[in-house]
């Protein structure tokens, strides 16, 4: 136990009482250090079982993330083939291109590429030098979440909530895939272990590497790193034990620490001329403040993003985009989103309630109380957030809320838990209360999960609800006929509370019958077993399943949700490939609004023109319900040719959502002569270009970049390109053109069709451009 846990604490966890006025610096005003009571464990030593666990925890998240990995493949082939450009080209690696032949970046920051290149150029290409670095992440993240938990709250505390972190249905999906977002939760999750440090002694140094790894968190995933630094700031300045004006200098001295993290690639590419490095993928002109503070910024809150898919669900029924789901203040618990991350959210705001309730009129530097606001704070602010935002918003997005969903869960139990037996009838008895009920309505809102799944194991479901309600009573009635002199558990005492003998397992008497305790013991910890049973069953099943496509879920399918789980499903449809898709408004007979084929997706609706080649699948561009061009004419209504494959070779919005597998004949055609060419092929959009880029390990050009909207490059450009001998062959299908954006892939589209002769191979329309036009 360190200087400051001694001085605020009577173990980790417990606030001494507060003599005299609050403290400014220590160096001037001194406080005693106070004599440890016997309630104190060894300074810095857990119970011997705490590392044991820690260990096995580690081990079985390692477990449940590492095993079978390869079987998602590429994963997310959009960020797969930025990978590979990366690990072939150094360029591409610093600025996050999508090809090596650096046309265009991926539309986010690259932080998340660098970490799985390095390992591919160590490893070589495969899917698992991909996705083992996510995997391992994902077990440091549950590690730093426990060390953060542990400091204040002891080891029970910190293994519940790495416990809790590790079973999220949407943790061990984004853990398993290649998707930005497990280096930003473990960026955030090690910000807030460092603000904890920086608390207990107000340190500089923490809270600087605090901002130092919040700024890598913007250049992981840009202004959602942003999301908690009021939170980490806020406790920071409430609950550090020094002055208010040392406190301010340094949250001034780590705002800076962000600052330069996140800006110096900022500055780099603002500085760079345009000719000398990629097209800033996701912007309309070229430029990372645009992609920053629009497409990836206050667009997503606005629905304001030029270029997107489809802006989000806003209130009242406007705006509801293909991917997004309703917004409003229960959108973390509807169909879409509730089962990636609303398991034990409402046990995690009960419990935040009670503790802050039990931390009661505590000293400024209360850590109980800094450690709630904190992981509450971030709760909160980022909930909140997500569930009004108007733009895209992912279900996967909500794996930031995980870590503290986690902490608040392990902190609230763990909290309440030595509350039964602390001074005071009835504040026992309430806590006692509150953790039967916070059981109870975990179990209820499992029994309501579980039914939107409910041809999947269907007995999980009762069995459950029966338990848990069960359990809670047992806690219940246990509890209120057991005087309250009965101490606490050696499991709960590392850290506890003053007044509490952490050596003393019973008190003589009737009340310190050894049954007694090991009896209640063995409720909570199947209360806790059961509370976490529905969780840990969707964390398994999204484990077994592979997963595929730009916007994947976890757990089973969902009727009415977002789609099956493994791959980027749609609300009420199939996958990519499967032939059926929803309806969307002035989509037409299933398209989507922009697509070239659906009826009202182009010409008069503001679509985009068709483009030429591609597959058919039914309901989708280019197919029965489209126009009847075969190289991509375009009638008034948009109808357009062909576009995107069938099937797994990207049926539907394959090359939209989903790479193409091209075949043994598509990827011959394509690398032979490759070296001749510095593309070997270009095509609309950035994930139509990922699957042929992969399967030949050569740069292909993705037109227009991930939704095919961006001017990258211009008609002009790519005729120069052609002309100058650097791209080989032209592949139809993919992209469209939704909430504006540039017309520009179209363009090529257009030319490309009018001036060289088309081919099939592998479904897919193919034009030579090292031809005579």
């Amino acid at each position: 136990m360190d200087r400051t846990e001694s001085l605020l604490t009577g173990g980790p966890g417990a606030t001494a009482p507060e003599t005299g006025p609050p403290a400014t610096d220590p160096a001037a005003h001194p406080v005693p250090r106070p004599t440890p009571t016997p309630a104190d464990p060894p300074a810095g030593r857990d119970p011997r079982w705490a590392r044991p666990a820690l260990l096995a925890l580690l081990v079985t998240t390692g477990l449940l993330y590492l095993w079978g990995l390869g079987a998602s493949g590429w994963g997310n082939a959009f960020y797969s083939a930025a990978v590979q450009a990366g690990s072939e080209s150094w360029t591409a690696f610093l600025y996050g291109s999508s090809d090596a032949a650096n046309s265009i970046t991926v539309d986010k920051t690259p932080a998340s590429l660098w970490l799985m290149a390095l390992s591919v150029r160590v490893f070589g290409l495969s899917s698992w030098s991909i996705l083992v670095p996510q995997a391992l992440l994902g077990v440091a993240s549950v590690g730093v979440l426990y060390a953060s938990v542990r400091r204040w709250y002891g080891p029970a505390a910190g293994l519940l909530a790495g416990a809790v972190l590790a079973l999220t249905p949407v943790a061990t999906l984004m853990f398993r895939f290649n998707n930005p977002d497990a280096l930003l939760v473990f960026l955030l999750v090690a910000a807030a272990y460092a603000t904890v440090r920086a608390v207990e002694t107000a340190s500089t140094r923490w809270l600087a590497l605090a901002g130092v790894l919040v700024g890598f968190g913007f250049l992981t995933k840009m202004l959602q790193a942003f999301l908690v630094l009021p939170v980490l700031a806020g406790v920071y300045l409430l609950a550090a034990p020094t002055g208010p004006g040392r406190r301010i200098r340094q949250l001034l001295l780590a705002g800076l620490a962000v600052l330069v993290s996140a800006g110096w690639w900022v500055a780099l590419v603002e500085l760079v001329p345009a000719s000398a490095r990629p097209y800033i993928g996701g912007s309309q002109h070229n430029s990372i403040l645009e992609l920053t503070l629009g497409y990836n910024g206050l667009g997503r809150i606005t629905g304001d993003e030029v270029g997107s898919v489809g802006g989000g669900g806003r209130p009242g029924g406007g705006g509801g985009g293909p991917f997004s789901g309703q917004a409003g203040l229960l959108r973390m618990f509807d169909t879409e989103v509730g089962g990636q991350i609303s398991w034990l959210l409402p046990a995690a705001l009960i419990l935040l309630v009670a503790g802050l309730w039990l931390a009661g009129r505590a000293a400024r530097t209360d850590r109980r109380r800094a450690g709630l606001l904190l992981w509450g704070g971030w709760l909160l602010v980022t909930g909140l957030i997500f569930s009004f935002m108007s733009g895209i918003f992912h279900a996967y997005y909500t794996v930031a809320l995980a870590p503290a969903v986690g902490a608040l869960v392990g902190i609230g139990v763990t909290m309440l838990w030595r509350a039964r037996t602390a001074p005071g009838r009835w504040r026992g008895y309430a806590a006692t209360l509150i953790l039967a009920g916070t059981l109870a309505t975990t179990a209820w809102w499992s029994w309501r999960l579980l039914g939107r799944t409910p041809d999947w194991h269907p007995w999980l479901r009762p069995t459950i609800l029966a338990t848990a309600l069960t359990t809670a009573a047992l806690l219940a009635l246990l509890d209120l006929r057991t005087p309250r002199t009965l101490p606490v558990t050696k499991e709960f005492a590392s850290g506890s509370e003053p007044g509490g003998d952490a050596n003393s397992l019973v008190t003589p008497g009737r009340a310190g019958r050894r049954w007694t305790r090991w009896v209640v013991a063995g409720v909570a910890v199947v209360g806790v077993a059961v509370g976490m049973a529905g969780p840990a069953a969707y964390a398994w099943q999204t484990a077994a399943t592979p997963h595929t496509g730009s916007i994947p879920s976890a757990g089973p399918f969902v009727a009415g949700g977002f789609g099956p789980a493994g791959r980027g499903g749609f609300p009420g449809g199939r996958s990519p490939g499967g032939g059926e898709f929803p309806r969307f408004p002035a989509g037409g007979n299933g398209a989507f609004p922009g697509f070239p084929g659906g009826q009202n997706g182009a010409g008069q609706n503001g679509g985009s023109p068709g483009f030429p080649g591609g597959g058919q699948a039914s309901g989708v561009p280019g197919g029965p319900d489209g126009g009847a061009g075969p190289d991509g004419g375009t009638g008034q209504d948009g109808g357009a040719g062909q576009v995107g494959g069938g099937g797994s070779r990207g049926g539907g919005m394959g090359g939209l959502l989903d790479a193409r597998e091209p075949s043994a004949e598509m990827t011959a055609l394509l690398t032979a002569d490759a070296s001749d060419y510095t593309w070997v092929a270009a095509t609309v959009g950035s994930n139509n270009a990922s699957g042929y880029q992969l399967a030949t390990g050569e740069p292909v050009m993705p037109i227009g970049g991930f939704n095919g909207s961006d001017p990258s490059p211009t008609l002009e450009q790519f005729q120069r390109y052609v002309d100058a001998g650097k791209i080989h062959y032209f592949i139809g299908g993919g992209g469209f053109r939704a909430n504006g954006g540039s017309s520009a892939s179209a363009e090529i589209a257009a030319w490309v069709a009018e001036t060289f002769t088309a081919t099939t191979v592998d479904g897919a329309t193919v034009y030579d451009l090292s031809s005579e036009g």
